[in-house]
């Protein structure tokens, strides 16, 4: 119910965005994302979880076809990133959304065996572990996608981790980590519109293409929102248009400006309450698969949360991450989605073992 309750959120939020310049254009696709990513939901936890390790290798390797697919003449540019697929009626599709999720699964698929015999991961195990995370790593970084590359990072540290692979390897890997977030600042790996945005991060003055001034508005917007709000559809940043992404990257804009601190803050509270019932799942599950995905579905919501809220508040780069359940978008609000059911049918199998 956590997860239907901040979708309906999300909705009223784009539709304050928008409502100025396409009605409720914008709201009904909203809805009508919220309905398909329930639907994929329940279908996916009818799989069982049994059917969720047949099919994780198979849903990985869908999201790697994908990620090369973007990369192709399939593929389209937005704000300096290849990122997307163009399909019908103007609809686009993300894969590396959908990479968080094929990570997630195949992680938990490839670890949890030795777990189940009580035998401690190899270094081999642990070395695969991190060759499948790499490789849509690395193809999210030829889009580039800072943003989405970190996040299946964050995740498969922490499930390898949680998986009780040698400290070494989870003290060298993350060393490396520190090492790639250097080269994409001083090096072209990063398109230059990215490379604005992180410089707009430590100086907004600084950015040649505006970028700061989006974070500045986003800042006002917020800050004018007081304790209590300005009022739904009534906030001036944001039915002045003056904040730019504002249904997608800037969503929690709109809740601070119009619902204030307080409506703010219990957004996060929904959100919240969605990461810590998945990590409770994840601690219950009846075996390893589904304790390593509750561990890494439960990662990638909270450090993407994490990650939009605070580039909004202006104490994290802007690195274009949608805000789970909340941020219009298909591709996000479908991978979001699915993680509800993975985790679900994750849950009923902890639930069938203690009866």
């Amino acid at each position: 119910m956590g997860a239907a309750g901040t979708s309906v959120v999300g909705a009223l939020l784009v539709w304050s965005a928008t409502h100025e310049t396409a009605g409720t254009a914008y709201l009904v696709r909203h809805l009508l994302n919220t309905a398909i990513g329930i639907t994929l939901a329940l279908g996916v936890a009818r799989l069982g979880h049994h059917g969720l390790r047949l099919v994780a290798p198979w849903i990985y390797g869908l999201s790697l076809v994908g990620l090369v697919a973007v990369l192709t003449p399939l593929g389209t540019t937005i704000n300096g990133s290849r990122s997307w697929i163009p399909v019908v009626a103007g609809f686009t599709v993300q894969p590396s959304e959908f990479a968080k999720l094929g990570l997630a699964l195949v992680l938990a698929f490839v670890l949890a065996d030795r777990w189940e015999r009580r035998v401690a991961p190899s270094n081999r195990d642990v070395a695969l572990g991190w060759l499948l995370a790499a490789v849509p790593v690395a193809l999210i970084m030829l889009q580039p996608d800072l943003g989405s590359a970190v996040v299946l990072g964050a995740l498969a540290f922490v499930v390898i981790a949680v998986a009780g692979a040698p400290r070494r390897w989870v003290v060298g890997i993350g060393v490396a980590a520190v090492g790639l977030v250097v080269a994409a600042l001083t090096t072209p790996l990063l398109s230059d519109y990215q490379r604005d945005r992180l410089l707009a991060f430590a100086d907004p003055s600084a950015d040649p293409q505006g970028i700061g001034y989006q974070t500045r508005q986003v800042r006002l917007a917020i800050g004018s929102g007081g304790w209590g709000g300005q009022g739904f559809m009534e906030g001036r940043q944001t039915q002045g248009g003056f904040v730019p992404y504002q249904l997608n990257d800037f969503i929690f804009s709109v809740a601070g400006e119009e619902l204030g601190y307080i409506g703010a803050a219990g957004l996060l509270v929904l959100l919240g309450f969605i990461v810590i019932r998945i990590f409770v799942v994840a601690g219950r599950s009846g075996d390893a698969f589904g304790r390593f995905l509750g561990a890494g579905v439960g990662t990638w919501l909270a450090f993407q949360v994490f990650q939009n809220v605070g580039m909004n508040l202006g104490v994290m780069p802007v690195t274009g991450l949608p805000l789970p359940f909340v941020s219009y978008g298909g591709s996000s609000m479908f991978a979001s989605w699915l993680a509800v059911g993975v985790v679900n049918a994750a849950y009923a199998a902890a639930h069938r073992d203690r009866v």
